[in-house]
């Protein structure tokens, strides 16, 4: 039988302010299209596509994706988990459905680009050749949500954590402070987005990929977000729509 548990403020890693949008008028072919399956039973996604010359399952530049990695959890105890409207439940399974792949991508950003469909609940860095590596990710919860255009302005590997003022006050029981560390909630990378808080990080609780589940940061699994980490530099674009 499948566990389930009520998500709570546990889940948020990041700042506890959302930042206004930037309103997106068409959305490019992004490999999604959850919507419509539910409702047609037809998947309109692009199918994965791997390089010509490739072996099956080879990203770009002949780098095979890495294997899951056994993931902890967190050291300290978090508070009892409070449900908030809209939260639901998550099963603590992945869904396969978030694995990363290779996909056929259309829309106008360069190659090199980070998309963030938060709506999707994908990340996808624009490859040329009209194709994109995809990743699952969660995303901010209801009234933490946010769009517009950043950049990575840093990176760094294990960050340390040090929750802000509007998150320890929400959840006072939090560390003041966590070293970076398989046991951390900000997990194996970060890409730091703007002079915001936001940031994209790994996670130590992959069943929460495909869920609305932080105060605005973009988590992903641990394995990906290195893939990911490896691929960009600071100062790459940053579109979260």
């Amino acid at each position: 039988m499948k566990t389930t548990i009520i998500l709570g403020a546990f889940a948020a890693a990041c700042l506890a302010t959302a930042t206004p949008g930037v309103a997106q008028t068409q959305r490019p072919n992004l490999g999604g299209g959850f919507i419509e399956l539910l409702l047609t039973g037809r998947d309109p996604g692009p199918r994965a596509v791997a390089p010509r010359g490739a072996a099956p399952g080879m990203l770009p530049s002949g780098v095979a994706p890495t294997e899951p990695t056994t993931v902890r959890t967190a050291a300290y105890q978090p508070q009892a988990a409070q449900p908030y409207a809209g939260s639901g439940q998550i099963e603590r399974t992945f869904d396969p459905r978030y694995a990363r792949q290779i996909v056929e991508f259309e829309g106008t950003y360069a190659p090199g680009t980070i998309l963030i469909d938060t709506e999707e609940k994908f990340l996808f860095l624009v490859q040329p050749g009209g194709r994109a590596i995809r990743y699952g990710i969660g995303v901010g919860r209801p009234g933490f949500l946010w769009t517009g255009n950043k950049a990575v302005t840093r990176k760094a590997e294990w960050p340390d954590w040090t929750p802000p003022a509007e998150m320890l006050k929400r959840r006072p029981d939090l560390p003041r402070f966590m070293e970076g560390g398989p046991e951390n909630p900000m997990g194996a990378r970060a890409l730091y987005l703007g002079s915001s808080l936001y940031r994209i990080h790994g996670t130590n609780e992959p069943h929460t990929i495909g869920h609305n589940v932080s105060s605005g940061c973009i988590r992903m699994l641990n394995e990906d977000v290195v893939d990911l980490y490896n691929r960009v530099r600071v100062g790459t674009r940053v579109v979260v729509i």
